[in-house]
């Protein structure tokens, strides 16, 4: 899952988004339903808290790892290093990957979130297009696409998610490489008849996901005293198993090149609570 809507990051989850669904808009008892937003659902009241509330994310042991991942793979294949950023958001990785001398084009859905990044020093100078990653499509060829901190998961069908590696395919000259990061679905931690399982409990915010496991659906859940007032927050989730995302490659016409357990090259095992993966295109 992605940034667990604009709250602290699970600790198994990493970013950035699909932000193709309806957004949160608040109730006047605190809870939050689904209405039509072209932000979808991450627009301004996610939008203006997001870096803080992601902060660990921000840090430079976070994102440095990523960028030099990501930098190494963009000047692989031959021709001029290019980057497309499916999900840019406020910019966490983009940023600096464009520092690095690697350019970047993102693909997002919320404005809201796009503005965030244009006001940081070197985001005007990312172009931005805006639309549903998994389907819109950009002028240009790439080396590299990246989709991080858990956003394949906001694809809420498996239809979605197979249309986003077309996509990232479509874009990338041959060679040239998807890089995924997102979390093992946590379905081991599900006894016999509980389809909950918490991720925060604290004395202002308790989170936890639901598991549609016939479906593969999730939905993340936040409660949070916000200025005195209880406040519900929930968005949801579709996961996919490292399998089942290699075979959306091989439908794409990518193989799997790479997977560790982390950016910093951690050997990818039954004990590992996410991975990044990187498929080639043939």
């Amino acid at each position: 899952m992605r940034d667990r809507h604009g709250s602290a990051p699970h600790e198994n989850a990493p970013h950035d988004t699909a932000r193709h669904q309806k957004a949160p808009h608040e109730n006047a008892d605190g809870g939050y339903a689904p209405v039509d937003d072209p932000d979808g659902y991450f627009g301004e009241a996610v939008a203006a808290h997001y870096d803080d509330t992601s902060a660990d994310m921000f840090t430079p042991a976070a994102v440095e790892p990523v960028v030099e991942l990501i930098a190494g793979l963009a000047c692989g294949p031959g021709g001029e290093a290019r980057a497309l950023k499916f999900g840019v958001g406020t910019g966490r990785v983009a940023l600096p990957l464009a520092r690095r001398g690697v350019p970047v084009h993102g693909i997002d859905m919320s404005r809201a979130m796009v503005e965030r990044m244009r006001a940081k020093p070197g985001g005007a100078d990312i172009g931005v297009t805006i639309g549903d990653f998994a389907t819109t499509r950009v002028d240009g060829s790439f080396t590299v696409a990246y989709l991080v901190f858990n956003t394949i998961n906001n694809l809420t069908t498996q239809d979605a998610q197979v249309d986003c590696f077309r996509n990232a395919a479509a874009h990338l000259v041959p060679g040239g490489c998807f890089v995924i990061e997102v979390g093992v679905p946590d379905l081991r931690r599900l006894p016999p008849g509980q389809n909950a399982v918490p991720f925060h409990v604290g004395p202002e915010r308790l989170g936890f996901d639901t598991y549609d496991v016939a479906t593969q659906g999730t939905r993340s859940h936040h409660v949070m005293v916000v200025d005195g007032r209880t406040v519900y927050r929930s968005i949801p989730f579709r996961y996919a198993w490292p399998a089942e995302l290699d075979l959306m490659a091989r439908l794409a016409g990518m193989r799997l090149r790479d997977r560790w357990a982390g950016w910093n090259g951690e050997p990818f095992t039954n004990e590992s609570t996410r991975h990044v993966s990187v498929w080639e295109k043939v």
